[in-house]
């Protein structure tokens, strides 16, 4: 950069200020108040930032959020025209494409569209560039951790998005992310979610199969549960297994085992885009694969309950 200092000092208080008018003109669209949106919105809203959300089958949340000051939209095209961030978080990526399509018409030039999904790449890749021709800038923020953490606005977040746009969101986002990442480009939050997500389903599926096979040798959960728990093999995602498989809590990792095996799906197409020979992420999603073709598709049947159906396949006895 050249010029004086003082117009370089200049500069760079201009700069600043026009950041933090940005972050304090922002108004906030919220898409999908459901098991992790309820808590981040709550948390937008109670941080200061005005906040339109729509409802889709359960009204509970929405009353809830427009109790604390929510305005509540009639349609996506209303919420995105009242709207200069929009947050999604939806099921996958035709959600997600859906949603977007209907906004378009009202999506107004310079707003930002975040997905906090667990998308699929080069979706979202696609979707950013249709969004680019309109004047709308695009982010992917996926989430790491549970429900819990989205009420207490401690959840991770792993960020895709141009340096200025990322510099532009993060205020918003740190309203429900104690944890920020900027990963790197559009779809690079998507891309290390899908990580992520088969480093933690991955463990789920060994703690399934471990449980079945220590079972069908004879030595009980519990014994089991009392060597690995406070070892090196223990971690937060084992508790939470271990939540159902030991003490029967239904809800104690609410992540529906329809979901796990969309994400490795996902997973396994960017690895074969990439070329990648992938044996443990396969073998992962068809232990998921077992369970949702068996039955374990709905709203509630969540990853702790693979271990009832790797116990069923082996003869064994569930709760």
């Amino acid at each position: 950069m050249t010029g004086s200092a003082d117009q370089q000092t200049q500069f760079s208080i201009h700069s600043q200020e026009k950041t933090m008018n940005t972050t304090a003109n922002e108004t906030v669209g919220f898409v999908g108040v459901g098991l992790m949106g309820h808590g981040m919105a709550k948390n937008i809203v109670e941080k200061g930032y005005p906040l339109t959300v729509i409802a889709h089958r359960n009204r509970k949340p929405i009353e809830d959020l427009v109790s604390r000051g929510a305005t509540e939209a009639k349609s996506l095209e209303e919420l995105a025209a009242a709207s200069t961030i929009v947050f999604l978080c939806l099921t996958s990526s035709r959600e997600v494409e859906a949603v977007i399509n209907a906004m378009k018409p009202k999506l107004a030039r310079g707003a930002v569209v975040i997905d906090c999904s667990t998308g699929d790449p080069t979706v979202t890749a696609r979707l950013a560039e249709e969004l680019k021709a309109l004047g709308v800038d695009f982010a992917d923020a996926p989430l790491s951790r549970t429900p819990k953490e989205a009420w207490e606005g401690t959840l991770d977040a792993m960020v895709g998005a141009d340096d200025e746009i990322f510099t532009r969101i993060r205020p918003v986002i740190a309203t429900w992310a104690g944890k920020i990442v900027h990963i790197g480009g559009i779809a690079d939050g998507h891309r290390m979610k899908l990580l992520n997500n088969f480093i933690a389903l991955g463990m789920g599926a060994l703690f399934a199969e471990a449980v079945a096979l220590s079972r069908k040798v004879g030595i009980s959960v519990d014994r089991f549960d009392s060597v690995i728990r406070g070892g090196r093999m223990d971690s937060g995602f084992y508790q939470t297994f271990m939540g159902y498989v030991l003490e029967g809590n239904r809800e104690a990792h609410r992540f529906t085992l329809s979901n796990a095996y969309k994400d490795l799906k996902y997973l396994e197409s960017m690895a074969n885009a990439a070329t990648v020979a992938t044996p443990l992420a396969s073998a992962t999603k068809n232990s998921y694969a077992i369970a949702v073709a068996g039955g374990g598709n709905g709203p509630e049947d969540y990853v702790p309950h693979l271990a009832d159906f790797i116990a069923r396949l082996n003869g064994l006895e569930t709760k």
